[in-house]
């Protein structure tokens, strides 16, 4: 019996700023941007957004009559959660009808725990192969106007159903991890934006790199030979590119541009125009090779590794199952980034600096999603999530 992903589903904000605006702003070339960091265009969340209504929205088109009381476990990963107490999974578990029976838990681990979540979800799978595990991971990436890592921000969620026997990909037991502790990224709980030191978290994901693919060969793991694709944390696109360079001349194989961009182009396109989504960011990369790879990939193994600041890092395999293209939801993903609203760098800047009630636990948000679900207000300190209407 085989176990892993059956069915994926994404979600961003209908709002977004090109970054040739923001180099506009700042009187830079927008190469700095396209070409530096490997980024288009950066997600903005409406203000009656937040990580429930976007891993809700991600995971609607999945739910239905048919496997709603099949979802055994509800697992949320994210690294901007909304309650030190309560997980946003039990939120989103009301809003998608799922039933009782249903386990539901939060995991964190800066961008990392999404993946700890899928090894746990393949582990329920294979002890209960009747059950399914919903995968949901969520985040919003904040860094403060003005500041470095400005261009790197975005929003997005991955909903992905993990099963016996998958209709996507397979999933292989065979890991490699690596942790450490180390201070590259972290947000303290008394501020909204993360702290980080770019230069040293670069140094820092590429050695859980080298260290994990080594745990991994350890583990009797596959040869880089044995991938045709590789998929790679994504704080920004060219941090890809510089991950499977290293793991290149790690393993000792030549790597021209041709072959590159073969390997690793196609998981990139969605990314670049999202922007950073922390914990969703690998796997919505995945999603885009498996919807836009021009080869059809059934069979074929794909190498992902997954990095997590503070750090965690973990590389492991998955197999496409043959027929996969047919339960694609691209034509959905597609026109959800073409029907996006750009703004300007002022529209940005009003709705980056809007103010979330601190203290007296009462708001009503304004209506400005046209997603799914919102967050309608906040009174008596609870938040209150509603539908739209949007189908």
């Amino acid at each position: 019996m085989s176990v892993g992903i059956d069915d994926i589903s994404f979600y961003s904000s209908s709002l977004y700023i090109p970054l040739a605006e923001l180099a506009t702003r700042y009187g830079v070339d927008p190469d700095k941007y396209r070409v530096g960091l490997g980024q288009e265009e950066m997600a903005i969340p409406a203000v009656d957004e937040d990580i429930v209504t976007m891993g809700a929205s991600a995971a609607w088109p999945m739910i239905d009559d048919d496997n709603r009381d099949s979802v055994g476990t509800l697992l949320f990963a994210t690294e901007t959660g909304i309650d030190q107490s309560k997980s946003a999974g039990v939120y989103v578990h009301r809003l998608l009808g799922l039933g009782p029976n249903c386990r539901v838990v939060e995991l964190k681990q800066a961008c990392y725990s999404a993946t700890a979540a899928i090894q746990m979800a393949c582990a329920l799978v294979a002890r209960q192969p009747e059950k399914s595990v919903l995968v949901i991971a969520s985040d919003i990436a904040r860094y403060g106007l003005g500041t470095p890592g400005e261009a790197t921000q975005g929003c997005g969620a991955v909903a992905l159903l993990i099963k016996a026997n998958p209709r996507l990909v397979e999933v292989h037991p065979e890991s490699g991890c690596y942790s450490e502790d180390v201070m590259d990224f972290w947000r303290p709980n008394y501020m909204d934006t993360a702290l980080v030191d770019g230069k040293y978290s670069t140094i820092i994901y590429l050695k859980a790199l080298r260290q994990s693919w080594k745990h991994y060969q350890q583990a009797g793991g596959r040869a880089f030979s044995d991938f045709s694709r590789f998929c790679y944390h994504l704080p920004f696109a060219k941090m890809g590119e510089k991950a499977h360079r290293k793991l290149a001349v790690t393993c000792g194989e030549s790597m021209s541009d041709e072959l590159f961009a073969e390997q690793t182009g196609s998981g990139l396109i969605y990314n670049r125009k999202i922007g950073n989504s922390y914990s969703a960011s690998l796997y919505i990369g995945l999603l885009s090779m498996l919807e836009n790879d021009p080869e059809d990939l059934s069979g074929r193994h794909i190498g992902l590794f997954s990095y997590g600041s503070g750090c965690v890092g973990e590389f492991f395999a998955v197999t496409v199952q043959p027929g996969y293209r047919v339960y694609s939801r691209r034509q959905a993903h597609v026109d959800r980034l073409e029907s996006r609203q750009a703004l300007s760098y002022d529209e940005y800047a009003l709705l980056f600096e809007y103010q979330y009630p601190r203290v007296d636990g009462e708001h009503d948000f304004p209506e400005m999603t046209d997603g799914r679900f919102r967050l309608a207000g906040l009174h008596d300190h609870k938040r209150i999530y509603t539908e739209t209407g949007v189908r």
